[in-house]
């Protein structure tokens, strides 16, 4: 005799709808530590961008590598982090192509659930990137400034910039058949971001037009916000501009990320 099978419920309670995602986001850290070379990027990609530029670049830019150092670590840590939060959008894709989802699909969880669970089980990676960049950085002879509290706020700022910049990759990731297509698309869109920002270089060096996009561009506003709390500096006025644009990513890309998962999984 073959059991019936139970539709999920049309509607879940928010309180039911975080289990949910809780769960399935405990489910991706737990395959981090099964795959540990997922962590790669996280650890390898900062080491690799931090040592390039501070000693290819850092003479000719700041004049020595030690103010270079100062200045390219903060920025450093926006970059990777925005650069971590991809993974969200291929991780998913993934698991569309192998038809996890349709199992997701006949269970009584949330619908938004293994969305909301694959992009919080990021925060791993986003707390491996920080960390190690700032290790690195402090073995080169980068020093925060500051206060251990204006530390801790910017690595939580970093985190939430990290959740809000990948739904992004996740509606990338929904609405693409492959898992390098997501991550093709999402370099193309996201280098303009960094690049064309005053991660590497102050804006003030740029022509007009450029300059112009740097002062408003979000990885110069949350650039300026994490060397004003590492380094010293302004950090309202930043960080008011930063947060508006993170809640602008996320009220854009979290409706469209929902909607083209629908039409994706069904």
């Amino acid at each position: 005799m073959t059991a019936a099978v139970l539709a999920p419920p049309q509607r879940v309670s928010p309180a039911k709808a975080v289990q949910h995602g809780l769960s399935l986001a405990w489910r991706g850290v737990l395959k981090i530590r099964k795959n540990p070379e997922q962590l790669i990027d996280v650890t390898l990609q900062p080491i690799l961008f931090l040592v390039m530029f501070v000693y290819l670049f850092g003479g000719a830019i700041s004049g020595s590598t030690g103010t270079y150092l100062q200045a390219l670590a903060p920025g450093l840590l926006v970059q990777n982090t925005i650069m971590a939060s991809l993974s969200a959008g291929v991780a998913l894709n993934t698991d569309v192509s192998k038809g996890v989802f349709d199992r997701f699909r006949s269970l009584p969880i949330a619908r938004s659930a293994p969305l909301v669970g694959a992009v919080l089980a990021d925060i791993v990676r986003y707390l491996v990137a920080i960390v190690v960049l700032l290790v690195m950085a402090t073995i080169m002879g980068f020093r925060i400034t500051t206060n251990p509290l204006a530390a801790v706020v910017g690595a939580a700022l970093m985190i939430v910039a990290g959740l809000c910049f990948c739904w992004m990759a996740v509606f990338v990731g929904m609405l693409v058949r492959t898992p390098g297509a997501v991550q093709g698309i999402m370099i193309a869109l996201v280098f303009p971001l960094t690049f064309g920002s005053n991660v590497f270089v102050p804006s003030t060096t740029m022509p007009g037009w450029l300059r112009a996009w740097s002062d408003i561009n979000p990885v110069s506003l949350l650039t300026d916000a994490m060397r004003g709390l590492l380094v010293g500096g302004e950090v309202a006025g930043p960080l008011l501009g930063a947060l508006a644009w993170l809640a602008g990513i996320v009220l854009v890309f979290f409706p469209l990320a929902m909607r083209a998962y629908r039409r994706r999984v069904g």
